[in-house]
């Protein structure tokens, strides 16, 4: 707070009564969150660009007086919020704690959970930083990636065991796999807003996350449901033993995506399979920066325009949220993570052989790819060979999403390069990993925990501002992708590798 205190930001904005009067009925943790918001330079979050109510219905105003104006709007604003705050905490009042817990209480908890889940880039301040530095970058000519550093980047087409074409050996992998089971878990990402799907409730028009799309009948979490249970119920077949294989879900609060996938669990009585075969992690939402001048969207008074930041942060929140032991409890060495957009996983042998190779050569990762179409907004997987700083020579399997395809220089195949440019095989979002080498990358403390970090800003962010208008503006949030934990599983070699790399 002492350091907080003495940044130019928050001396100007909350001057004298940083310590005393505005602050003072806040806990220590909560003016700090507050301070780091403005450290930031996101004083407008607190209204200092903008006219709001307060709860006793006196409706604060701009006065064009210039920028020092504006601030003391949005100090005296706050003074008068952080009192009631205050008095209705002592008081228990149930009315006035409901009217606070929209206003500052729910901004307190959206700045909390940034803090705590990017605690280990530097909290509020570390994440803004970051999404200044990605969107510095894409306004340059000069456009980086993350593989900038090194002496040396080039990328080859990889192979791997084609499940169409050496079908004994595919058998035998899902063999393995099914035999395997008992030492499997189910990971699924499912926190996502869906946007593109445009999912609506034909009777109140609330928007609907992804896991709730209908197909075939049922819900798009209830087919990864049925997918799992024939894979117990053929391991039981073979092998005459019943498994119940532990499923950790990933949630998140947009569009109420974790109150809908609990309902639907509820309603099926958790799939005859018990609750505490379920474990349910909800992902923080992230604040969504301007392309323009990087400060954050806003759709009301105190609430910044939140939304999930990548499948990537999986990693790090099950290690936040004690998933990894959740399943370590239930004696599993490894998982299948699935997507619940890809409706076509589980058919054939997919699923086993990839679970039941990376089991059977103990794999820290794998991966399920397919032929990709030209066009396809899907990422790739490609065979990485690098040099970094120190002179050795890096080889692994890594993504590469079809929004950096430009920076890294990957270009579509079309009908005059098609036929002399091999073309990388698409991710799916299939991805098999051991436990503890999972857990190892989402425990460490630095930006490596949560992999392939991008500055998404292809598209334009639908919102509804703090005056109800519906709007639209270029912008972003930092986004994390799951399959790039693969960047942290290379092949060091002191030499360059000549033969033979494409089947490393």
């Amino acid at each position: 707070l002492r350091a907080l205190d003495a940044e130019p930001r928050v001396a100007a904005f909350f001057g004298d009564a940083s310590s005393r009067g505005v602050l003072g009925g806040l806990r220590p943790r909560e003016a700090y969150l507050l301070k780091c918001l403005v450290a930031a330079g996101q004083d407008h979050v607190l209204g200092a660009e903008l006219g709001w109510a307060g709860a006793g219905g006196h409706e604060r105003h701009r006065n064009g007086g210039g920028g020092g104006s504006a601030l003391r709007e949005a100090l005296y604003s706050l003074a008068d919020l952080v009192g009631r705050w205050s008095e209705e905490g002592a008081a228990d009042d149930e009315a006035g704690s409901g009217e606070t817990e929209l206003l500052l209480g729910r901004l307190l908890k959206f700045l909390g959970d940034i803090e705590e889940f990017y605690d280990c880039v530097g909290g509020i301040i570390g994440y803004q930083i970051m999404a200044l530095e990605l969107l510095s970058v894409s306004k340059s000519k000069d456009s980086k990636h993350r593989h900038s550093k090194d002496k040396f980047v080039d990328f080859h087409v990889p192979t791997g065991l084609n499940l169409l074409e050496d079908t004994e050996y595919a058998s035998q992998a899902a063999l393995w796999g099914i035999e395997g089971l008992p030492e499997l878990g189910e990971i699924y990402p499912i926190g996502g807003a869906g946007d593109r799907l445009g999912l609506m409730d034909s009777d109140t028009g609330e928007s609907l996350p992804a896991a709730l799309l209908p197909y075939c009948g049922r819900s798009l979490l209830e087919g990864l449901m049925r997918d799992l249970q024939a894979r117990e119920f053929l391991h039981f077949k073979i092998f005459g033993k019943q498994c119940i294989t532990p499923v950790a879900v990933m949630t998140s609060s947009v569009k109420n995506n974790h109150e809908h996938i609990v309902a639907i669990c509820e309603r099926l009585e958790w799939f005859g399979r018990g609750r505490e075969n379920f474990r349910l992690f909800e992902q923080p939402l992230v604040p969504v920066v301007n392309a323009e001048d990087g400060k954050w969207l806003i759709s009301e008074s105190l609430l910044p325009v939140g939304k999930p930041g990548g499948h990537g942060a999986i990693w790090k929140l099950a290690c936040d949220r004690g998933v990894f032991e959740w399943l370590y409890r239930h004696g599993r060495k490894g998982a299948t993570v699935r997507q619940v957009s890809n409706v076509v996983a589980a058919t054939d042998l997919t699923l086993m052989a990839l679970a039941g190779i990376g089991l059977r050569h103990n794999k820290k990762l794998g991966f399920a790819s397919c032929e990709r179409r030209p066009g396809a907004t899907e990422g790739v997987n490609v065979l990485i060979e690098k040099q970094n700083l120190d002179g050795l020579w890096e080889y692994g399997i890594t993504c590469i999403e079809y929004t950096e395809f430009e920076k890294y220089g990957i270009s579509e195949p079309t009908a005059t390069n098609g036929s002399l440019q091999a073309s990388y095989p698409a991710n799916t979002n299939i991805l098999y990993v051991d436990l503890q080498a999972a857990q190892e990358v989402g425990s460490r403390k630095n930006a490596s925990c949560l992999p392939g970090i991008v500055l998404n800003l292809k598209k334009a962010v639908s919102y509804v501002d703090h005056l109800g208008f519906e709007c639209s503006a270029a912008g972003g949030r930092l986004e994390c992708t799951m399959q790039n934990i693969a960047d942290n599983f290379m092949n060091t070699y002191s030499y360059r590798c000549s033969k033979g790399i494409e089947s490393m």
